[in-house]
């Protein structure tokens, strides 16, 4: 039996969460390695195998695979999620990349300075509801399918879900101009997903003041490291 993948990630939301859902659609169990302290991220540095020196970082297969997109298309390709041929390749990569768009804008929105808070979340439901989630809108209008690409479940679909959970935490409404992205019902209701959902689940929480502080002072770091990359 192969060994499970191991996550190796600071315990909070981040990059590794797309990780999570992708690996929970495809009923692939995991383990993970949360750093608990600044040294233990230091450690795995040291220890020579993470390119780049950043996380995320997956061991599965045989690799030791970092970089966000490249793990997430290793899973997506290995378990059939990516499409029958390269155009439909085409159309999830070009759909994925703007979903993590908006997903970086909201990751980085626990972190903006108190005065800039509103204009900040103002400025991400703008870019939701007029730049990105009517090009899903449309897609699943257009061909009339229940899922994004093709007719069957993709990593598109998978990282779509995510992505309005994300801004639905923000504003709880959002979906209500957006008839054909209720799809997100349907794909709530596949077992895998569900299971995922559920309490206890690996799924991280929503990042705010508290838990940023706890994990400000584990790990020695600077909210100003953050605000550089809003």
């Amino acid at each position: 039996m192969a060994a499970k993948p191991k996550l190796y990630y600071f315990d909070e939301r981040g990059r590794m969460e797309s990780v999570h859902w992708l690996l929970a659609a495809v009923g692939v169990e995991y383990e993970e390695v949360l750093f608990k302290t600044a040294e233990d991220f230091e450690n795995l540095i040291k220890g020579g195998k993470l390119m780049y020196q950043q996380v995320p970082m997956v061991e599965m297969d045989g690799m030791y695979i970092v970089q966000t997109r490249a793990i997430l298309k290793h899973i997506a390709t290995k378990y059939e999620l990516y499409g029958k041929d390269l155009k439909e390749r085409a159309i999830i990569d070009m759909y994925v990349e703007g979903m993590r768009d908006l997903n970086d804008m909201i990751m980085f929105f626990p972190f903006s300075l108190p005065e800039e808070k509103q204009k900040i979340l103002n400025y991400i439901l703008e870019r939701a509801t007029q730049r990105f989630f009517p090009v899903y809108e449309k897609a699943l209008k257009d061909h009339g399918k229940n899922y994004l690409v093709g007719n069957q479940l993709s990593w598109a679909d998978v990282q779509l879900l995510e992505v309005i959970l994300m801004v639905e935490e923000l504003k709880s409404d959002i979906l209500s101009a957006f008839p054909k992205l209720q799809f997100k019902a349907r794909v709530i209701r596949l077992p895998r997903i569900q299971k995922f959902l559920q309490p206890g689940s690996p799924r991280k929480p929503p990042v705010d003041d508290a838990s940023f502080e706890v994990w400000r002072k584990a790990y020695n770091i600077d909210k100003n490291v953050f605000l550089q990359h809003m």
